[in-house]
């Protein structure tokens, strides 16, 4: 028979693969997250299904979806479980040297612009830290989906959130190459782009951007229109550069290009410059160790970033 411990010390790994699975919506994509089989996850669900008494998972060859029982478990293990974390993250603190695993979730822009800079210097500096990043284009709930903190726009990040400045400011830019514009001419304002060829960025979610624009207190917002859409800010810039039309992007990915003629500003009076990126995370959370290095160093980091970003090219 077993002794009370023992089944609660039992309850709280099946609990955690449960929170895994809720999550991840897959018991492969589960058993990748906590380094377990796929067929472990599948019996320990099935075992906590059996003690509760009541099915948490609707399961199909195709789709995974919590039953109302499972949404309501879900509802209550995840503040109790980060209250666990927290007090055990709090307890690790103690050594005095950062330890531990980061999560971050953040744009490719952000990753790029921000954190890759500083990557190998923070690695090396801290040995125990394993940062463990993840590229998203969505604006994530980085409390329901298990991170530690996101990188985002200054003015994306909720009210209830600490938000730490990591980049002063960012801003986007028109762009086209010589020949194209040689061939189509230059917009002189915002509605002009409706007349152009424009190399469209669409979201992780399927959203399509518009574009924004800023002059003297007007915000123009285009649905523009093109032959291209893209999810990389990158390609834009190379599609730009190979005459296919106007893109919309932030300006430090084509620096290089601007520099070298290969492209050049279009409505550069309508780009106004905006509030940067931000490093956040819920205020009611304990700040581990090794998220508070990497804090330090990407607001150390901030005074030379900003420098760069800001120098015209």
């Amino acid at each position: 028979m077993k002794t009370t411990h023992q089944s609660k010390s039992s309850d709280l790994a099946a609990y955690s693969v449960f929170l895994a699975v809720a999550h991840q919506r897959s018991f492969r994509a589960a058993a990748a997250e906590l380094d377990l089989t796929p067929s472990a996850i599948s019996h320990s669900i099935k075992a906590l299904e059996q003690r509760l008494g009541i099915r948490l998972f609707n399961r199909t060859t195709r789709s995974m979806a919590l039953t109302d029982p499972g949404e309501r478990l879900l509802a209550k293990l995840r503040p109790a479980m980060a209250a666990i974390e927290d007090a055990v993250l709090e307890i690790e603190d103690h050594r005095g040297t950062p330890s531990g695993t980061v999560r971050i979730n953040a744009s490719e822009g952000a990753i790029r612009l921000v954190l890759k800079p500083m990557l190998a210097r923070f690695l090396r500096e801290h040995p125990q830290v394993h940062l463990d990043i993840v590229s998203d284009g969505r604006l994530s709930d980085i409390v329901g989906d298990g991170f530690d903190a996101g990188i985002r726009l200054a003015e994306a990040v909720a009210q209830d959130m600490v938000a730490v400045s990591v980049l002063d400011q960012v801003r986007f830019a028109a762009l086209a190459s010589p020949a194209y514009l040689a061939a189509r001419g230059r917009p002189q304002v915002p509605q002009d782009l409706h007349q152009h060829d424009c190399i469209r960025f669409r979201f992780e979610s399927g959203a399509i951007y518009r574009w924004e624009f800023e002059r003297h207190g007007a915000v123009e917002r285009i649905n523009v229109a093109g032959p291209l859409t893209l999810t990389d800010q990158p390609l834009m810039v190379d599609a730009a550069i190979d005459g296919i039309g106007i893109a919309f992007v932030s300006d430090h990915l084509a620096a290089e290009a601007l520099r070298e003629g290969r492209l050049e500003r279009v409505l550069e009076d309508w780009c106004p410059p905006s509030p940067g990126l931000c490093l956040y995370y819920p205020g009611h959370r304990h700040v581990s160790s090794g998220l508070r290095a990497l804090i330090d160093a990407l607001v150390e980091q901030r005074p030379r970033l900003s420098a760069w970003v800001g120098a015209p090219a």
